[in-house]
């Protein structure tokens, strides 16, 4: 049976899906259409960015192995959060990239990577100008003339910013700065004043100077800047800003000082959050069980541990979405046939054969080419959707839709070679014995 998705969806949302599934890559917009068994996640994590948006600020945390989705899973509700109005922004953890415990790194990449339903990263100039259009709009608004606007739009900056001004007195600073440098016509002084606000490092001193800002800024003012960030982001029409801390289970790699200080200051962030600092933001980090339950990870915190710590002995079938951690139990072989399913009946919806598509890769078929792929990774379907998916679409319908005469049954042979695959990958595959494995489906 077609999915009903995959007829009413735009030839653009389908290329960007189907595209980044020929790489192997999780597509960055169009999951709705990929989604499969998150439904049951849908209502809690629905009232929680509402309750972001009345206010509140909320912290997640995602546990699954390797493969289970977490990236998708991520970028998913990340999606349904950019369609209530959010702006989302997604860093990866990383030891020499995004260290933990540097927080003027993670503002930094944060602001590098923010994106809204209008603008692509960055869009931190985008925010920021709008934001100035508001504060003039709402000075004109209460009566101010076109020669009192700027001492307006002054005194409105000054007390939408007192708050974070108490921690961050420069961030109202660097934005006054800002504004000054345009009204001159001085884009390379405004440009830099912004890179500056955005937490780059090295920005001109003559540029700083011009602002009246100093230095760069460190890890606590970092935490300032942020309570900044979500004000601006309110005040220009954006209902909060959805950010995702990805593989924060890297921290198990680092050396044990800084590892130390990337729990504490994750722990820092937990509590800030819960505080209510921060309304306006829904803060999300995923993790390997390995993270949240090993010696290496959150459990050599202990008030880090306390504050993530959920009861998984249950059945998975009443997880509580709720709750502060959720598990994502990864792929069954039903539920990768189920995945392959649906991505053949959005490939066919926009194929130049369609019913060459369904009748070649049909549900047998497809089911088949999922148990290989398995195979091929040791058995271990848990880690096979990224190859399965991307063999799916590129070996197999990619070539159904352009070649007449090919049939995937006589034609085609998985081949998992260990180029394609991440070290993850490799490691299982190198459980069966093989660089390279062939198997005919029949």
């Amino acid at each position: 049976m077609t999915d009903p998705r995959s007829s009413a969806v735009s030839a653009a949302r389908r290329r960007t899906a189907i595209d980044a599934l020929r790489r192997g890559a999780v597509p960055e917009t169009g999951l709705d259409l990929l989604a499969t068994g998150l439904d049951r996640f849908e209502s809690a994590l629905d009232a929680e960015l509402d309750a972001v948006i009345s206010g509140a600020s909320v912290f997640k945390a995602v546990r699954g192995e390797y493969g289970s989705g977490k990236t998708f899973f991520t970028r998913w509700l990340g999606e349904r959060a950019k369609q209530r109005g959010f702006a989302v922004a997604e860093i990866q953890i990383s030891e020499t990239e995004t260290p933990l415990h540097r927080l003027e790194t993670v503002y930094r990449r944060l602001t590098e990577r923010l994106t809204t339903a209008s603008f692509p990263p960055s869009a931190l100039r985008p925010v920021v100008d709008a934001w100035f259009y508001a504060l003039e709009e709402d000075a004109l608004a209460d009566g101010a003339s076109e020669d009192e606007l700027a001492d307006a739009v002054e005194n409105l900056l000054t007390a939408r910013l007192t708050e974070v001004s108490r921690h961050a007195p420069s961030f109202a600073t660097a934005l006054r700065g800002y504004r000054a440098a345009l009204a001159r016509g001085d884009e390379a002084t405004a440009s830099a004043v912004l890179a500056w606000l955005g937490g780059q490092p090295h920005v001109a001193a003559a540029a700083r100077r011009s602002a009246g800002v100093r230095g760069d800024l460190d890890h606590f003012g970092a935490l300032g800047f942020l309570q900044g960030l979500l004000t601006v982001l309110r005040d220009s029409g954006h209902r909060g800003l959805f950010l995702v801390l990805d593989e924060v289970e890297t921290l198990q790699r680092v050396r044990s000082d800084a590892r130390d200080k990337a729990l504490n200051a994750l722990r820092q962030l937990i509590d800030e959050v819960h505080s209510g600092r921060f309304p306006g933001l829904y803060l999300i980090i995923t993790g390997t069980p390995a993270f949240y339950d090993g010696q290496q990870g959150a459990q050599r915190l202990a008030p880090l541990a306390q504050r993530l710590a959920t009861d998984f002995t249950t059945d998975p079938r009443f997880d509580n979405p709720r709750a502060v951690q959720i598990r994502l139990p990864g792929f069954t072989q039903d539920s990768l046939v189920a995945l392959g399913i649906t991505i053949r009946d959005l490939y066919a919806a926009g194929a130049s054969a369609p019913d060459r598509v369904r009748v070649l890769a049909d549900d047998a078929y497809v089911a088949d080419l999922a148990g290989a792929v398995g195979g091929a990774l040791g058995g271990k379907v848990g880690v096979a959707p990224r190859v399965y998916l991307k063999k799916l679409v590129g070996d197999v319908l990619d070539r159904i839709d352009q070649f007449d005469d090919f049939d995937p049954r006589q034609h085609y042979r998985l081949t998992v070679s260990s180029g394609e695959l991440t070290e993850v990958e490799r490691n299982l595959a190198a459980a069966v014995s093989a660089d390279e494995i062939d198997l005919d489906i029949p």
